[in-house]
Protein backbone atom coordinates (compact mmCIF):
# COMPACT_ATOMS: atom_id res chain seq x y z
CA UNK A 1 0.00 0.00 0.00
CA UNK A 2 1.42 3.38 -1.00
CA UNK A 3 1.92 6.43 1.20
CA UNK A 4 -0.99 8.25 -0.51
CA UNK A 5 -3.38 5.37 0.27
CA UNK A 6 -2.35 5.34 3.93
CA UNK A 7 -2.89 9.12 4.20
CA UNK A 8 -6.32 8.85 2.51
CA UNK A 9 -7.40 5.99 4.78
CA UNK A 10 -6.21 7.87 7.89
CA UNK A 11 -8.07 11.01 6.75
CA UNK A 12 -11.25 8.99 6.17
CA UNK A 13 -10.97 7.41 9.62
CA UNK A 14 -10.61 10.84 11.26
CA UNK A 15 -13.65 12.13 9.31
CA UNK A 16 -15.74 9.15 10.43
CA UNK A 17 -14.74 9.64 14.08
CA UNK A 18 -15.63 13.35 13.93
CA UNK A 19 -18.99 12.56 12.28
CA UNK A 20 -19.67 9.94 14.94
CA UNK A 21 -18.93 12.40 17.74
CA UNK A 22 -21.27 15.01 16.22
CA UNK A 23 -24.06 12.46 15.93
CA UNK A 24 -23.50 11.13 19.43
CA UNK A 25 -23.57 14.68 20.79
CA UNK A 26 -27.14 15.08 19.61
CA UNK A 27 -28.06 11.50 20.47
CA UNK A 28 -30.92 10.38 22.61
CA UNK A 29 -34.32 8.77 22.38
CA UNK A 30 -35.97 9.74 19.07
CA UNK A 31 -39.61 10.82 19.02
CA UNK A 32 -41.60 12.35 16.18
CA UNK A 33 -44.99 13.65 15.18
CA UNK A 34 -46.83 15.01 12.18
CA UNK A 35 -48.27 18.48 12.81
CA UNK A 36 -51.69 19.56 11.48
CA UNK A 37 -54.15 22.34 12.12
CA UNK A 38 -56.89 19.80 12.81
CA UNK A 39 -55.01 18.59 15.91
CA UNK A 40 -54.72 22.05 17.47
CA UNK A 41 -56.67 22.52 20.72
CA UNK A 42 -58.46 24.65 21.39
CA UNK A 43 -59.05 24.92 17.67
CA UNK A 44 -59.34 25.79 15.09
CA UNK A 45 -55.75 25.62 13.94
CA UNK A 46 -54.55 26.56 10.48
CA UNK A 47 -56.58 24.16 8.30
CA UNK A 48 -54.18 23.88 5.36
CA UNK A 49 -50.88 23.99 7.27
CA UNK A 50 -48.74 20.92 7.92
CA UNK A 51 -45.46 20.11 9.60
CA UNK A 52 -43.16 17.56 11.16
CA UNK A 53 -41.33 17.53 14.49
CA UNK A 54 -38.45 15.17 15.18
CA UNK A 55 -36.99 15.20 18.69
CA UNK A 56 -34.07 13.52 20.42
CA UNK A 57 -34.36 13.36 24.19
CA UNK A 58 -31.06 12.95 26.00
CA UNK A 59 -31.77 12.46 29.69
CA UNK A 60 -28.11 12.04 30.64
CA UNK A 61 -27.20 15.40 29.11
CA UNK A 62 -30.38 17.26 30.15
CA UNK A 63 -30.92 18.09 26.47
CA UNK A 64 -33.77 18.03 23.95
CA UNK A 65 -32.73 18.45 20.32
CA UNK A 66 -35.27 19.20 17.64
CA UNK A 67 -35.88 19.50 13.91
CA UNK A 68 -39.23 21.19 13.25
CA UNK A 69 -40.47 21.99 9.75
CA UNK A 70 -43.77 23.47 8.59
CA UNK A 71 -45.51 24.51 5.40
CA UNK A 72 -48.38 26.84 4.52
CA UNK A 73 -48.76 28.32 8.00
CA UNK A 74 -50.60 31.67 7.79
CA UNK A 75 -48.71 34.71 9.06
CA UNK A 76 -45.30 34.69 10.72
CA UNK A 77 -44.25 31.70 12.81
CA UNK A 78 -42.87 32.98 16.10
CA UNK A 79 -42.43 29.94 18.38
CA UNK A 80 -42.69 26.20 18.92
CA UNK A 81 -42.97 24.31 22.20
CA UNK A 82 -43.48 20.93 23.80
CA UNK A 83 -46.65 21.03 25.92
CA UNK A 84 -48.07 18.51 28.37
CA UNK A 85 -51.67 17.43 27.64
CA UNK A 86 -53.57 14.52 26.13
CA UNK A 87 -54.99 14.72 22.60
CA UNK A 88 -57.73 17.31 22.18
CA UNK A 89 -56.76 19.38 25.23
CA UNK A 90 -54.47 22.40 25.60
CA UNK A 91 -51.61 22.14 28.05
CA UNK A 92 -48.80 24.01 29.72
CA UNK A 93 -45.48 24.60 27.96
CA UNK A 94 -42.83 22.29 29.38
CA UNK A 95 -39.99 22.83 26.85
CA UNK A 96 -39.69 25.97 24.72
CA UNK A 97 -38.07 24.81 21.46
CA UNK A 98 -37.51 28.10 19.64
CA UNK A 99 -38.62 31.70 19.28
CA UNK A 100 -38.04 34.13 16.43
CA UNK A 101 -39.61 35.29 13.20
CA UNK A 102 -39.98 32.69 10.46
CA UNK A 103 -41.83 32.42 7.17
CA UNK A 104 -44.99 30.35 6.82
CA UNK A 105 -42.97 27.62 5.12
CA UNK A 106 -39.67 27.12 6.91
CA UNK A 107 -37.81 24.98 9.45
CA UNK A 108 -35.84 25.36 12.67
CA UNK A 109 -33.48 23.05 14.50
CA UNK A 110 -31.32 23.14 17.57
CA UNK A 111 -30.99 21.86 21.10
CA UNK A 112 -32.47 23.05 24.39
CA UNK A 113 -30.01 22.62 27.24
CA UNK A 114 -30.77 22.30 30.93
CA UNK A 115 -34.05 20.40 30.59
CA UNK A 116 -35.00 18.65 33.82
CA UNK A 117 -34.02 14.95 33.75
CA UNK A 118 -37.27 13.87 35.37
CA UNK A 119 -39.26 15.71 32.70
CA UNK A 120 -37.25 14.03 29.95
CA UNK A 121 -37.84 10.68 31.66
CA UNK A 122 -41.60 11.35 31.83
CA UNK A 123 -41.76 12.31 28.15
CA UNK A 124 -39.79 9.19 27.20
CA UNK A 125 -42.08 6.94 29.28
CA UNK A 126 -45.36 8.40 27.99
CA UNK A 127 -44.79 10.51 24.88
CA UNK A 128 -48.49 10.55 23.96
CA UNK A 129 -49.12 12.74 27.02
CA UNK A 130 -47.12 15.51 25.31
CA UNK A 131 -47.44 17.44 22.08
CA UNK A 132 -45.49 19.85 19.91
CA UNK A 133 -47.11 22.89 18.39
CA UNK A 134 -46.07 25.81 16.22
CA UNK A 135 -47.47 29.29 16.84
CA UNK A 136 -47.99 32.10 14.30
CA UNK A 137 -49.30 35.63 14.20
CA UNK A 138 -51.73 37.05 13.36
CA UNK A 139 -54.48 34.56 14.06
CA UNK A 140 -52.82 31.50 15.53
CA UNK A 141 -51.09 32.82 18.64
CA UNK A 142 -52.38 29.83 20.64
CA UNK A 143 -51.17 27.41 17.98
CA UNK A 144 -51.39 26.89 14.23
CA UNK A 145 -50.43 23.21 14.01
CA UNK A 146 -49.98 20.46 16.57
CA UNK A 147 -49.10 16.81 16.92
CA UNK A 148 -48.98 14.39 19.85
CA UNK A 149 -45.60 12.77 20.33
CA UNK A 150 -45.07 9.11 19.62
CA UNK A 151 -42.23 6.62 19.51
Amino acid sequence: MGRTSVVLIAGLAVALVVAGVATAGNGGRPLSTTLTGAEEAPGPGDADATGEADLRLNQGQNRVCFDVSWADVDGQVFAAHIHEAPPGEPGDIVVPLFEGSFAGTDAASGCVEGVDRDLIKDIRKDPSAYYVNVHSTPGFEAGAIRGQLGK
